[in-house]
């Protein structure tokens, strides 16, 4: 599609392409005499920018009259801009919460942009506005510190304007060049713009590239048409789009090998003297490379090439290459970690989670392992321009710690897969590659450090970042046939709410029931629905079609045209209020004593209980969740009120920041926030308590880690926190009741040892010297055939154990029965001699049955008892079995 435009459009260079700069400044329109492009030039030349033989020549001859750092050069475009008319904003977040279709921020108009549906508006805080705005890109990570000038992250300087109140084409072109010009001193002959156009988002229109010796500097977008070709429109409004790169601006003032060399202050030249300082001849070395990126060949192939040309050694650029990549990564993980991003294996963490790991393998390369001063002085060179970074720096610390040690934890596995690589004697495709990845966490940059890859193919980045880029949620579907034509529903949940009111049917059919006004609050935003009645029907579930709510009835449903009566259970949505609230304090709760990173990733309201994930790093500790439950319960008992309050969203944006969108994107123009005093506000559309002392307490039930980066909190609150309170006492009270017990009969088996021990000796010598019959003290003894039965009762089993093993022991031909009482029920305990006739198991099977039980065991040893009888109906059991021997 952009071919066809752009033809489209250089067919009629007048109308899309001409400004009023080109006729003032003598600028001619050409075809490239090798590509066939056209550019507008103000020299002779006969090359566009790309083909053309200055390409890159001011590396080390800069065509600037000043030289300019990476913040120099910011502080030269701000002040260009200011002196001309243009508020300066600060920076969005990279992690891009206001879009559904992007994890992160990708370009500076990406700010401005809001999505609802299949349309796109701009919303800018200021017009005409320049913004510093770092985008994150992955998919050229094989080509960062390799190139000279492809970063992970970098700074598009975006110049937006709407013509209405703002400017168009002339303007912009007007200034870009006087940018170039008298900002920077570059002289006008050595500016190309060259035509092109700019789709995305729903919206396309021309654009001019301007270059300065093979380097693109920006690109001026003229955003006029949406739709697509043959069928497009004009929007509203016409809008500038120039976007320009700072890192380019400082390369190009500066001259140095690289554009990283003068983009991240203070790191890079410490890195490279780590690595063994710069070799002579870098800057021809990246040159050449910059020059040979669109021809044929590997990335590999290239590189030595320019190597052998520019006379240096490829094993000396490699350690620089290390320390261009380190750099670069660490500054990007600055910005997405402040910006309360995580490494991990879910969504854009994964791009993340892979740079931090590349980087950690060139740092060993470079024998290196403390981050904690890159990101000081990362922080510190860039809090001028950023100074939100600088209140981040110990949560940035703490996340890259943590990260760094879960890769030393998962390096263990690196030796296998390189094993397995190599047994196969080829080297992987790039889809095994990424299944190493996914699966092990092996990088391509450990393979190349074990020498199993030489380079990481370029398409195993964009294939990941395919992989893992935000999946574009679907819109919501077409209402059912049935529905369109209805009138929105008006919501007095949002005006009074009151519980009970009267409405009329605007639509009934298949048990669903269209009203002209509720109060039942619909599923949405992880609330459930109200539950009540509806013209003497039990509404049973409530949602929201477009701007219609829809009721579930059940049993019937009104007609439509009826009026009907209806009523909220409101001991339901009053449970539910309090969970909402709660779920909102719980979140804020958490970011104080986990850190900044955490957000929520969703969430669950129901009446009897809910549940908040968020974004962290690992599982609470028992002492993290108690701080987390206690500071939830002293804001509830502040008596806080809940504030409910509904503006443009731009200006919700500007008064609170992206932290509204703890829900996910609001796809509407007017936002409602929702405020909990100072410690909590969110876009919300939910519904919420007054003041949290009416949630009562919080209880946190449950936490568990679903999965990598997210954590789930169950909790309770209001009636529902009460009923954990009761169940949790009568559990402790059980516990203590069993306890209790355990240590009774911890106690009782004490004292039956000690009587063992006491009486056990005595009774032994009374029943060897006994022949036959009383033996005084609960001792009988009887003849069984050729042997004896010593029957004891009154005794506890410890004593009839040591007893009943000592006396067979010293007598074979003797048997023994024990019989105790215990808890309600009468124990027997069975030994037997070796030579006895009379065998244990016998024994004890006899007695339990006359006690309306069973016993068992062997012929030496055996137990029973049972739950009725007496000691002596099971003595006379035992004693009749000697009988009969």
């Amino acid at each position: 599609m952009k071919q066809e435009i752009r033809r489209e459009f250089s067919a009629d260079p007048d109308r899309y392409y001409r400004v009023r700069l080109f006729e003032e400044r003598g600028f001619e329109r050409r075809a490239c005499r090798k590509c066939g492009r056209f550019f507008w030039s103000s020299s002779d030349r006969q090359l566009c920018p790309d083909d053309g033989p200055d390409a890159f020549s001011f590396i080390g001859d800069p065509p600037c009259s000043a030289r300019l750092d990476y913040v120099g050069a910011w502080e030269r475009v701000r002040s260009f801009f200011e002196d001309n008319g243009h508020a300066a904003v600060g920076r969005y977040p990279v992690v891009c919460r206001w879009r559904d279709d992007l994890y992160f921020t990708v370009a500076s108009i990406v700010d401005f942009q809001r999505v609802a549906g299949s349309s796109v508006t701009f919303e800018f805080p200021a017009n005409p506005l320049v913004v510093p705005q770092t985008c994150l890109r992955f998919s050229d990570l094989g080509n960062v510190g390799v190139t000279g000038r492809h970063f992970s992250s970098f700074c598009m300087v975006g110049q937006h304007s709407v013509e209405e109140g703002g400017y168009w084409k002339d303007e912009c072109v007007e200034l870009d060049y006087r940018l170039l010009t008298e900002q920077l001193g570059i002289p006008g002959r050595e500016v190309t713009f060259v035509e092109d156009v700019w789709a995305g988002g729903g919206s396309f229109g021309p654009s001019l590239e301007y270059h300065v010796r093979g380097l693109e500097m920006g690109n001026a977008v003229f955003t006029e048409f949406s739709g697509q070709l043959g069928s497009h429109r004009p929007l509203e409004q016409r809008v500038i789009d120039m976007g320009a790169g700072l890192e380019r601006f400082a390369w190009m003032s500066s001259g140095t090998p690289t554009a990283y060399d003068c983009s991240f202050g203070p790191v890079v030249g410490q890195l490279i003297s780590e690595a063994g300082g710069a070799p002579a001849g870098l800057g021809e070395y990246y040159a050449r490379m910059a020059r040979s990126l669109d021809g044929p060949g590997s990335l590999a192939e290239k590189s030595a090439s320019a190597a052998l040309a520019a006379g240096v050694e490829r094993g000396a650029v490699s350690p620089v290459e290390d320390a261009y990549v380190v750099a670069d990564h660490l500054r990007t993980l600055v910005f997405a970690i402040a910006d309360g991003a995580l490494p991990s294996n879910v969504g854009g963490g994964y791009n993340l989670r892979i740079i931090l790991r590349r980087a950690i393998v060139s740092m060993d390369r470079l024998g290196l392992r403390d981050m904690d001063w890159m990101v000081d002085a990362h922080v510190g060179y860039l809090a001028g321009t950023y100074p939100e970074l600088d209140g981040a720096r110990s949560d940035i610390k703490k996340i890259l710690r943590v990260e760094s040690e879960r890769y030393d934890r998962s390096r263990e596995r690196v030796s296998k897969v390189v094993a397995r690589v190599r047994s196969r004697g080829r080297a992987p495709t790039v889809d095994e590659l990424v299944t190493m990845y996914e699966s092990d966490g092996v990088t391509p940059h450990q393979l190349k450090k074990e020498g199993v890859i030489e380079e990481a193919p370029p398409e195993f980045y964009s294939r990941l970042e395919r992989m893992h880029q935000a999946p574009k949620k679907a819109g919501r579907g077409a209402a059912p046939e049935g529905l369109r034509g209805v009138p929105d529903t008006e919501l007095l949940y949002y005006a009074g709410d009151p519980r009970e009111f009267r409405a009329r049917v605007l639509w009934s059919a298949g048990g669903w029931v269209a009203l002209d006004r509720t109060s039942f609050y619909p599923r949405g935003g992880g609330q459930e629905p109200d539950r009540g009645t509806l013209g003497g029907f039990e509404v049973s579930d409530v949602s929201r079609e477009g701007g219609v709510v829809v009721h579930k009835t059940e049993g019937g449903a009104p007609a439509a045209g009826s009026e009907v009566e209806c009523a909220v259970d409101s001991e339901r949505r009053g449970d539910i209020s309090r969970n909402h609230t709660s779920t909102h304090i719980i979140n804020a709760a958490c970011r104080s004593v986990l850190g900044s990173w955490v957000w929520q990733h969703s969430a669950f309201k129901e009446a009897d209980h809910a549940r908040l994930d968020i974004t962290h790093h690992s599982h609470p500790t028992g002492e993290e969740i108690r701080a987390i439950q206690d500071m939830a319960n002293r804001i509830i008992s502040e008596a806080v009120p809940v504030t409910v309050r509904e503006s443009g969203r731009g200006e919700a944006e500007r008064e609170h920041g992206f932290r509204i969108y703890q829900g996910g994107v609001v796809p509407v123009s007017r936002v409602r926030t929702v405020s909990v005093g100072g410690y909590d506000t969110e876009a919300c559309g939910g519904t919420h308590v007054s003041n949290t002392s009416e949630i009562g307490a919080v209880r946190i039930t449950r936490t568990k880690r679903v999965q990598d980066g997210v954590v789930r909190i169950e909790f309770v609150s209001g009636r529902g926190a009460l009923e954990w309170d009761r169940r949790a006492g009568r559990a402790a009270a059980l516990r203590k009741e069993r306890e209790g017990a355990r240590a009774e009969a911890e106690l009782r088996r004490g004292r039956e040892k000690d009587a063992a021990r006491r009486e056990v000796p005595a009774m032994l010598e009374r029943i060897l010297a006994c022949g036959s019959g009383e033996c005084g003290d609960g001792v009988e003894v009887v003849k069984a055939g050729g042997g004896r039965l010593c029957i004891v009762t009154g005794r506890p089993e410890k004593t009839h154990e040591a007893l009943g093993k000592k006396a067979t022991g010293a007598d074979a031909r003797l048997a023994y029965c024990g019989i105790s009482e215990s808890g309600g029920k009468t124990r027997v305990v069975a030994y037997a001699g070796p030579d006895s006739p009379l065998a244990a198991d016998l024994i004890a099977r006899e007695a339990s049955a006359a006690l309306g039980g069973s016993g068992g065991g062997d012929r030496l040893r055996a137990r029973g008892g049972g739950p009725r009888g007496s000691p002596a109906e099971a003595a006379g059991a035992a004693r009749a079995l000697a009988g009969a021997a």
